[in-house]
Formats: structure tokens, sequence, C-alpha cells
């Protein structure tokens, strides 16, 4: 996303080429569109002289599919469903608790049901990164391999503008992290940046954004990181305990803050 002009590139459910960030901003570049998905997503990036279609597989992403087969392909992104055998096709359920009506009894009190995340540090792959130039412009980026054992077919929050990422060169930036299934129906990044451009430091904006999804999702895994266009910077997480880095013309090397839930 680039901050100056708020025009936006992405793709998702994209296979057989490496590098999505670089498609994703080929996108931005050469189209008036802002997300393209699936074999065509592909078909663009070959076109556009990324190299592909390559196999991405690796011996450590098949020897995980491999025991998660033979595990009947648990743990798993499935509910109200049975399968016709251990890994599917799956099917509803004849009974969804509804009564008499066709009316579903579930979630009457606008509570959701817990939710057990499959999203962790040692199963997830998300980078998000914010940049501010010499010139004091801003742009953001997102690349992630998506949710381990997701279901096929699934987009997360990594190319939906306004949830792991957004830019405003007028305000700052934000990134985020963790459980996208949950964060994208907050669009936490969006809600960073407007509080900042209210006047709430990245603190308090970082912060105000995580509890808005914790109040609703008390089991999600996530965090933002928050930078406004001085280059302040802030984090706030819930459900672990996150990290990120950061490097400026005043520091010699990358440091790394530590935020705790």
């Amino acid at each position: 996303m680039n901050g100056v002009t708020m025009e936006v590139g992405a793709v998702a459910a994209m296979r057989f080429v490496k590098d999505g960030i670089r498609a994703a901003k080929l996108v931005m570049q050469h189209t008036k569109h802002t997300l393209l998905v699936g074999e065509k997503a592909s078909a663009f990036a070959i076109s556009m002289g990324l190299p592909g279609p390559s196999n991405l597989s690796s011996s450590d992403s098949i020897s995980k599919w491999s025991k998660w087969k033979e595990n009947n392909c648990q743990p798993n992104f499935w509910k109200d469903v049975v399968p016709l055998d251990s890994c599917g096709p799956y099917h509803a359920k004849a009974s969804m608790d509804v009564k008499e009506g066709g009316c579903s009894t579930r979630n009457l009190m606008g509570i959701a049901e817990p939710r057990s995340s499959l999203v962790g540090p040692h199963n997830h792959d998300t980078i998000s990164m914010a940049v501010i130039d010499k010139m004091g412009h801003v742009a953001v980026g997102t690349s992630t391999n998506g949710a381990t054992y997701k279901i096929p077919g699934r987009v997360g929050d990594g190319p939906i503008a306004g949830s792991s990422a957004y830019a405003d060169t007028d305000v700052g930036a934000c990134g985020a992290t963790g459980d996208g299934d949950v964060m994208m129906r907050f669009l936490p990044c969006y809600q960073v940046v407007e509080s900042m451009r209210l006047g709430m430091e990245p603190m308090l904006a970082a912060k105000d954004a995580i509890s808005r999804i914790a109040r609703k999702f008390p089991d999600f895994v996530g965090a933002v990181v928050a930078v406004n266009k001085n280059g302040v910077h802030a984090g706030a997480c819930h459900g672990w305990t996150f990290e990120y880095s950061v490097r400026s013309p005043v520091t010699v090397d990358v440091k790394v803050f530590t935020v705790l839930p």
C-alpha cells in the first residue's frame, strides 16, 4: 500500500509463484485493480516476468502434510460438519441447533463461540513491514503463506487492505499478524491509523485495536505494530508474547522490541 496515493496491490490464493509481495506490487503498478486471486493471479505474475510456474513444496512442508493426513487431517478449520471419511469431503450436520421456524439458536447474545486458535509462533509466517523514506512518504507490505491446515480456497487477512496493513503518509502506518480469520473482521490496521489521525499515540492506538478484537474473541492470537509519521512506534498483542524489529537512520543495527500480552 502506497500511503501517498492510497493505491493498493494484492494477490491471494496464488499458487506456483514464490514472490507474492512482488506480484502484489505489480498489481498496484500495472493495473487499476486492487486484488487478483487464484490461477489468474499466478498467470498475471508470470506474464509480468516473475519466475514460474514453480513447485513451492519443501521437504518440511511435505513431511508436515503427510503427518497431518495420517492424523485423519486433524487439526483443521472445519466446524459443524461430518466427514465422508477421515479427511472429507465434509457435509453440514443434519441438525444445527435449529428451532421450529428455521432460526438458529446459537450466538443470540452476540458472543462468539469459543475458538481454539491454530495460529501460534511455531506455525505462522506472516511478515508485515512499514517504511518511512527520507521524504516522509509511508508504505506498507505484507506477505504470508497463510494458515497451516487451512481449507483450500481460504484467503486470510494478508491481502485485505486495512487488516494486515494500512498506510497514510499524513498519519502513519500499521502492520498486523496473527489469526487473520478473526482479525480481518475488525480491520485493526485501519483502526490504528484512524485512531492516530484523531490524536491517539501509537501505543494507545495499538492497544485499542487489539482490545476491540479480544472483547469478542478472547481466545484469539494476534498483534499489531503502529508507527506514526514521525517514527514513534509501539506494539500490542493478545494470546502470545510478540516481538517486532525497528531500523532507523540513528541506529547502528536492528533493534528488537518485545511486547507482552
